[in-house]
């Protein structure tokens, strides 16, 4: 399984998607269909715009299979630490279990070290077991308690 890495273009987007769109467990709502919805495309753009924000593909013979959101934060706790930042983390449905996604996040994990980043941290929904039984073998820790405030519209 000889797998390429490269950071995401405009015109990756609706295959990233259908990546994001073919996740039983997601609670985003995403779904591929053509034409695109716009959302997808702004997003993408605003994304794109931001210094240390990008999405990584992972390819196997030209086709992309994999992809993960990397971000770097720069704070000043830990005497001005740099830390990424990896979500969205997605592997082709019919290739799981191949160690794409192993791989993508020891690539995830070189790309952190090569910006001088401190830690590399996820977050994870708490009904992916399976999940984070993977991080766990790849080294992460569940050191931290996360939480989310969902903010809809006001009326």
């Amino acid at each position: 399984m000889a797998l390429s890495f490269r950071t995401a273009r405009r015109d990756d987007v609706p295959e990233i998607v259908r990546l994001t769109a073919d996740d039983a467990l997601s609670t985003g709502g995403d779904v591929y269909a053509e034409p695109l919805d716009p959302l997808y495309w702004d997003a993408f753009d605003r994304m794109a715009a931001q210094p240390g924000n990008s999405i990584v593909l992972a390819e196997q013979d030209g086709r992309i299979v994999g992809c993960f959101q990397f971000t770097v934060t720069h704070g000043l706790a830990r005497r001005g630490a740099a830390r990424a930042t990896v979500e969205a983390v997605k592997v082709d449905g019919a290739l799981r279990g191949q160690g794409i996604g192993s791989a993508m996040m020891r690539h995830a994990i070189a790309l952190a070290r090569a910006e001088g980043c401190v830690m590399v941290q996820l977050t994870s929904q708490t009904r992916r077991t399976d999940a984070h039984r993977f991080y766990e073998r790849l080294g992460f820790r569940a050191s931290h308690v996360g939480m989310k405030l969902l903010l809809t519209p006001e009326a």
